[in-house]
């Protein structure tokens, strides 16, 4: 299962409280020092929303791996300090169905479904305002990068986050709001939508 959606849309905790194995696509991030990050255009800031600034071929051999051998090798990545600062073993067994989350999850849908391990694909959409106060107090609260920085990029990603929807949906992810991801997780999985804990409305 890949979820989407713009970033603070509340998919970390959609998937954890989904009870599935999760993969977190956000490890797969560049390094800060790496030359072909993209750039923000008319300011310096690194656009970390931007799908350049992400290995989409480790998250497919990861995803890959996952799917074949219910184990994979993949990157502790630490926000704060864009950069990788480790490597951790993924276990999910016998499992048949994961989640794989991330706001980058939709630029793969394709690549997923020719390789035969995608299940589902969804964009997760709470609306502009509700994921800009989402967003940044959990990147406030997990100090992931200067509150300028964060006070910039939420402005710039409210205003963005329809077209970031319509470009998701687009490339084959299907928009919906928690309660339809959720019914429709728990049908991946062969269980009843209420097996599935839903989470908080101001989590």
């Amino acid at each position: 299962m890949l979820l989407c959606g713009p970033s603070g849309s509340g998919k970390s905790l959609l998937a954890a409280r989904a009870g599935l194995p999760v993969l977190r696509l956000d490890d797969f991030y560049k390094e800060g020092d790496d030359p072909t990050l993209p750039q923000v255009l008319g300011s310096s800031d690194i656009d970390w929303d931007h799908p350049e600034s992400w290995d989409a071929d480790a998250a497919i051999a990861a995803i890959t791996d996952l799917c074949r051998t219910g184990r994979t090798h993949i990157p502790v990545y630490d926000l704060s300090l864009s950069a990788r600062t480790g490597e951790e073993l993924v276990d999910i067994g016998p499992t048949p169905l994961f989640v794989a989350e991330g706001i980058f999850a939709a630029e793969i849908v394709a690549r997923c479904r020719d390789l035969g391990v995608l299940a589902d694909a969804l964009c997760l959409s709470r609306g502009p305002v509700t994921t800009f106060r989402r967003r940044f107090l959990r990147d406030l609260r997990e100090g992931r990068k200067s509150v300028p920085f964060l006070l910039r990029r939420g402005w710039r990603l409210m205003r963005a986050e329809r077209s970031i929807v319509a470009r998701q949906s687009a490339l084959g992810a299907h928009a919906c709001d928690r309660d339809e991801a959720m019914a429709r997780l728990a049908a991946a999985a062969g269980r009843s939508p209420q097996s599935l804990s839903p989470a908080p409305s101001q989590a």
